[in-house]
């Protein structure tokens, strides 16, 4: 590949990754890092590719059979847990001979995880803390303003929380959520209307994860209906409710430890199961 195409592709690749990332979407970015004998082919050290989720390409390693080998291996990558990953090309695709010894770096490429909470309560704001701790980019919302004072997140850990006033529960919620993609839900208000108002426009949006807090009755209250009024059946199953995973949870801090922790389940395709079962099987 020459060194105008290789900057061709460069812009290509940095521009289609600009638009996944304002779009919620994820994708592979795969990295030519070595190659044992450069000079009886046209790869050329460092040169990328780009596999979208959706499956369309962009750039070029430049061979077209190893283009298409690494796309069809990136769709494996994609439902991983990995974030990066170092591979050969016969670790994937032996019928390539030729190409054997050429060493690849697959990365996913995806904007951050968010998460939006309602209800700014002591749960919600504890929630709110955990989950700006550990990477999330986080919207608290609250129709109370004294609940979503920056006061009230004033360290340097807590300036990056969206604290939002809400005039109109579903409203906020709503523009909060966006298109949906790659959003996490934490329903944790103080009381039913809040909870029926808050939940009914989140499910038309659509995010990743839905979780509602609250007893069995509390949360069926609010389910049934939305239920009566004819919200889709399998939308309602997909909503968490009551919220979060049994740890025995008592303290606010406790309760959102263990939304959180069925939250980052949920995105990493954990089961959630204690670590330890492998010795009792």
């Amino acid at each position: 590949m020459s060194t105008d195409n290789n900057q061709a592709n460069t812009k290509l690749i940095s521009e289609g990754i600009r638009e996944l990332l304002e779009g919620g979407a994820a994708a592979v970015l795969v990295t030519l890092l070595d190659s044992p004998a450069p000079d009886s082919h046209s790869l050329t050290i460092g040169a990328k590719l780009l596999i979208k989720e959706s499956s369309e390409i962009l750039g070029s390693l430049g061979e077209s059979q190893l283009d298409n080998a690494v796309a069809h291996q990136a769709s494996g990558f994609l439902k991983t847990r990995d974030d990066a990953r170092m591979v050969r090309v016969e670790e994937f695709a032996p019928e390539l001979a030729e190409l054997h010894g050429v060493q690849l770096l697959f990365e996913r490429i995806e904007a951050e995880p968010r998460l939006v909470i309602a209800g700014a309560g002591h749960v919600g704001a504890a929630l709110a803390r955990l989950a700006s701790l550990v990477g999330y980019r986080v919207t608290l919302v609250d129709d109370r303003p004294e609940f979503v004072s920056r006061d009230l997140f004033a360290s340097p850990g807590e300036q990056s929380i969206d604290l939002v006033l809400a005039k109109d529960w579903a409203d906020s919620m709503c523009e909060a959520i966006a298109t949906g993609r790659g959003v996490s839900v934490a329903i944790v208000t103080r009381g039913h209307k809040q909870d029926e108002d808050c939940l009914r426009a989140v499910i038309s949006s659509n995010p990743s994860y839905i979780g509602m807090i609250g007893s069995k009755r509390r949360t069926n209250i609010v389910l049934d209906k939305l239920r009566e009024e004819g919200t889709n059946e399998e939308q309602l199953k997909k909503v968490r409710a009551p919220i979060g995973l049994d740890i025995g949870a008592v303290s606010p801090e406790e309760v959102a430890l263990a939304i959180l922790a069925e939250i980052v389940a949920n995105r990493r395709g954990g089961s959630a199961a204690p670590l330890s079962d492998w010795r009792r099987a």
